[in-house]
């Protein structure tokens, strides 16, 4: 868990396809005028690790995300499984190949892709094991060009 002096939370509104909102909460450390995401979102779009996002405080004395400020080049990958046997195996493989994950609902994954790591490679991964029923994968923020 993030040291709580030096981290605050980012509050990010989800929209959901009903009309409704729900919310996401990523830890950040401040950068400059901004903040640096320093864990893996699960369901915010088009942001990752490292990128710094400007926030403004609402009414209520929360942090809010209001737009991205620089991109880090990491992408961000969700994954769910069929079986919850599965998701270790595939969260150690990812490790391997340099990609941390966090675990939530005990079959929902979020994947931080570093730019030290090639995408393509992930992607070959993740396809076969999408392919042979393990998982489903949906891409959250792409942050790399192939």
């Amino acid at each position: 868990m993030p040291d709580q002096l030096s981290h605050v939370k980012i509050l990010f509104d989800l929209e959901n396809e009903d009309g409704t909102t729900d919310i996401e909460s990523v830890w950040a450390v401040r950068d400059g005028t901004g903040y640096r995401l320093d864990n893996i979102p699960f369901y915010a779009r088009e942001v990752a690790v490292d990128d710094v996002v400007d926030a403004t405080l609402d009414p209520d004395g929360a942090l809010r995300f209001e737009g991205l400020q620089r991109a880090s080049g990491h992408s961000t990958i969700r994954l769910w499984f069929e079986h919850e046997d599965d998701v270790q195996a595939v969260r150690d493989h990812l490790r391997r190949l340099g990609c941390p994950s966090e675990l939530d609902l005990s079959r929902l994954v979020a994947v931080d892709v570093p730019t030290t790591v090639s995408y393509a490679t992930i992607r070959a991964y993740l396809d076969a094991q999408e392919a042979n029923g393990a998982l489903e994968y949906e891409e959250g923020c792409l942050g790399q060009s192939e």
